[in-house]
C-alpha cells in the first residue's frame, strides 16, 4: 500500500494527497480550496491519532523542505513513504464512506424538497379551482 518515493520530487504529490484526504474526511477547507498539508494539520490535525499526527507532521516538514533541492536530497524517502502509506490507509476508507454518505443525504434532501414544493403547488391549484 505504500507508495515508493524515488526522489524528492515525489514528496509534494504525497503531501497533497494526504491533505486532500484530510479535507474530505474532516473538512476544514472551503469548496475549491486546496491548502497544503501544513495548513490542514493546523486546522484539523487534532482529529488524527497521535502516531499518524506525527507522521503527517514529518511529511509536512518534508514537503516544506522539498522546495530546496540540496536539503531535500538528504530526506529519508523510505520513512516518508511509510508515513504516507499509513496516513492513506487510515484516511482513505473513512473518507470514501463519508463522501458517499454525504452525497446520498444531499440527493435525498433535494428529492424531498422537490416533492414538498410539488405538493404545495398541487394544494394551491386545488384551492384556487375550488376543489378543496
Amino acid at each position: 500500500m505504500t507508495r515508493e518515493a524515488i526522489n524528492f520530487t515525489d514528496i509534494q504529490p504525497m503531501a497533497d494527497e494526504v491533505s486532500d484526504l484530510i479535507k474530505a474526511r474532516f473538512g476544514g477547507a472551503r469548496r475549491g480550496e486546496h491548502p497544503p498539508l501544513a495548513v490542514m494539520l493546523r486546522r484539523r490535525g487534532g482529529a488524527l491519532p497521535r502516531r499518524l499526527r506525527n507522521a503527517a507532521a514529518r511529511l509536512a516538514e518534508a514537503d516544506r523542505l522539498s522546495a530546496q533541492p540540496k536539503i531535500a536530497r538528504q530526506l529519508d524517502l523510505a520513512g516518508l513513504a511509510r508515513a504516507h502509506g499509513d496516513l492513506i490507509a487510515y484516511l482513505r476508507p473513512l473518507g470514501e464512506f463519508s463522501r458517499w454518505r454525504g452525497r446520498a443525504i444531499s440527493f435525498a434532501a433535494s428529492v424531498c424538497f422537490g416533492l414538498l414544493v410539488l405538493g404545495a403547488v398541487i394544494v394551491w391549484l386545488l384551492v384556487q379551482r375550488g376543489h378543496i
